[in-house]
């Protein structure tokens, strides 16, 4: 038989935790107790885990739960070097293990290009509504724990204030932040003891916060790490039966497959959004159409794309008012869906005059990322069609901004601005715009 190698995780945490193994065990024992099931290990038992024998699988997250209160932070089973759960095993604890897991990976600076360094998949498989409503985990909290309505109202409200960072400066900064908040105070109070309803809406605003991290590292350019959090994101919304969140989500991974240019998995995300959606109204179902429409026309399907762009501004004209948006949407957010759309089907100055009457349409509420980015392929797409002079007006309103900005999407856009001008140097205006950008991307 092969001698097991040492556990070097179970090593480390023990070594942290200051326990000798007899009371290793007996802090063990002791939550068998609390949990009516008492155990009775000893010094022996700890030193055989230690040098690689797998505790029982029942016993696995007891061990778990006594090191989560030695050291004061939950504690998932791949840290302890235990193999993960089987699905729907009680304790299988997968979507909090794998938030904690992703979460503290996102945090650690010296993690942080290894995660970054997970590619897009077009072909990423999403669980189904059917599959996850509902689905509820059974997890214990380690030190005793009890959440309310005001833990919940104070998550969505930690989240608002990220997403209003995000919008101003970009995701760069914000995203690790949102990241900590996940680790540190979320994942324990969905292993908290709480109320039914309290444990669904405190999931529900987990699996937002999810989707606003995932949409802060596309914002990065890290999209593999982007599709991870949006998957935990839809196990929440599912496990919390968050219908609206499992749409909002999955129409995010549709932005994203379109803005990279993979309709096919574009199209199948906005599909899956529209096809999730419970009964809503004029303006949620112009929030799905138009990116539906977006991502018909990067796929190259002229006919649904421009089918979808009707629906978007029929719904949207019957929708009561421009205040109380849907995510944001608003006839702005149309006309920057009817800019792409054109864009894509090869109608570039029609997709100018439709992000200049996007421009007319934006309120003060809206995002500077998104202004930056938008006037960006304005500028481009001027260009494109040989409006030099109006290209440069663009470029410097976008330069004017440019140095507050942390967002990787924007600076992909400045970046191309000295090679997009070479050609035309010549040019007084085009040689200054030039030099301002080679000076700005410099800083």
């Amino acid at each position: 038989m092969t001698t097991p190698e040492p556990n070097t995780g179970l090593e480390r945490l023990y070594r942290e935790s200051g326990w000798t193994l007899r009371q290793f065990a007996q802090a063990v024992n002791r939550i068998g107790t609390e949990r009516g099931t008492p155990l009775k290990y000893r010094s022996p038992s700890v030193h055989q885990w230690l040098n690689g024998h797998l505790p029982k699988e029942p016993t696995r997250p007891i061990i778990l739960e006594a090191f989560g209160r030695r050291l004061l932070r939950p504690l998932t089973h791949a840290e302890a070097g235990f193999p993960t759960p089987p699905e729907g095993s009680i304790s299988h604890p997968s979507t909090v293990d794998g938030l904690l897991d992703l979460g503290r990976q996102d945090m650690d600076p010296s993690r942080r290009s290894i995660v970054g360094a997970a590619l897009f998949s077009v072909a990423l498989s999403v669980p189904n509504w059917p599959d996850v409503v509902g689905r509820m985990e059974m997890v214990g909290s380690g030190k005793p724990l009890s959440i309310g309505m005001a833990d919940v109202d104070m998550v969505t409200a930690m989240t608002d204030r990220v997403s209003e960072l995000d919008d101003q400066f970009g995701g760069r900064h914000a995203r690790p932040m949102a990241a900590a908040f996940l680790v540190n105070t979320v994942a324990p109070y969905l292993r908290a003891d709480a109320p039914e309803q309290v444990r669904k809406a405190m999931m529900s605003a987990a699996s937002f916060l999810c989707y606003l991290t995932g949409w802060m590292a596309v914002d990065e350019g890290l999209h593999g790490l982007a599709q991870r959090y949006y998957l935990k994101g839809l196990e929440l919304a599912g496990a919390s039966a968050d219908h609206s969140t499992y749409c909002h989500i999955l129409r995010g991974m549709s932005v994203q497959a379109a803005d990279l240019g993979h309709g096919t998995p574009a199209v199948r995300f906005a599909n899956a959004s529209s096809a999730a959606s419970p009964r809503s109204g004029p303006r949620m179902n112009a929030f799905l159409s138009g990116q539906q429409a977006h991502a018909f026309a990067i796929a190259g399907d002229r006919v649904n794309a421009l089918r979808s762009v009707q629906e978007t501004e029929k719904s949207m004209e019957r929708a009561e008012s421009s205040s109380g948006t849907f995510g944001g949407y608003s006839p702005a957010t149309v006309a920057y869906h009817v800019a792409q759309v054109r864009h894509a089907l090869g109608d570039v100055s029609g997709s100018i005059s439709s992000l200049q009457l996007h421009f007319k349409l934006r309120d003060s509420t809206d995002s500077q990322v998104s202004s930056l980015r938008f006037s960006s392929m304005l500028a481009e797409r001027q260009l494109e069609i040989g409006h030099l002079e109006a290209a440069c007006g663009t470029w410097n309103k976008v330069l004017d901004q440019y140095p507050a900005m942390h967002s990787d999407r924007v600076d992909r856009h400045a970046a191309m601005i000295p090679s997009l001008l070479n050609p035309y140097r010549g040019n007084p205006l085009a040689r200054e715009t030039h030099e301002r950008a080679t000076q700005a991307l410099k800083k």
